[in-house]
């Protein structure tokens, strides 16, 4: 105890003598300077999907292949209507399948550079049918609807929408 003790007391005063310590290249305290405020550089872009992997030609052992798009636009288009969000807009399309099972109903923007100069906004209206046989059935038993959200930057520019379909194509224009 009395060794402890003598140990601890000599420790003690070595260490209240040595008031440079706080000074000193020794304590980590010291190895970096203050803070100071600097302009931000924005040196990356944001990548929302800088986690996910790049998908590689070849794939893998257990890769499957990319399915073919069976999809046809749909046979006739009943209605079209566009309804404004605090966002942008919905835009709503209906139509008649030619018979009855498609699934899959998606409206597929058409990019080409005739509709961005006119301000048109054009949409495929596509379903995909089963491959075996099915019925016609009644027409109600045939209608399919799809919506989309367009924003407000994408409806700056638009003067006219357009749906098409196999037999008709439905149009909206701006007021």
């Amino acid at each position: 105890m009395q060794k402890s003790f003598t140990v601890l007391l000599v420790a003690t005063l070595t260490l209240s003598a040595c008031n440079s310590w706080s000074n000193s290249r020794a304590n980590p305290s010291n190895w970096f300077g203050s803070s100071t405020s600097t302009e931000t550089v924005d040196t990356a872009t944001y990548d929302p999907n800088a986690l996910v992997p790049e998908v590689s030609e070849g794939g893998g052992l257990f890769s499957r292949p990319v399915p073919e798009d069976t999809s046809v636009p749909i046979t006739r288009i009943d209605e079209l209507r566009i309804d404004p969000t605090p966002n942008g807009a919905i835009i709503f399309a209906s139509g008649t399948a030619s018979r009855q099972g498609a699934y899959d109903a998606r409206l597929v923007r058409t990019e080409n550079e005739e509709n961005q100069e006119n301000g048109v906004l054009e949409f495929v209206f596509r379903v995909t049918y089963p491959e075996r046989a099915t019925n016609q059935g009644t027409e109600r038993s045939r209608m399919i609807s799809d919506a989309i959200n367009i924003s407000k930057d994408d409806l700056q520019a638009t003067r006219l929408v357009r749906v098409v379909g196999q037999q008709n194509t439905l149009e909206s224009r701006r007021r």
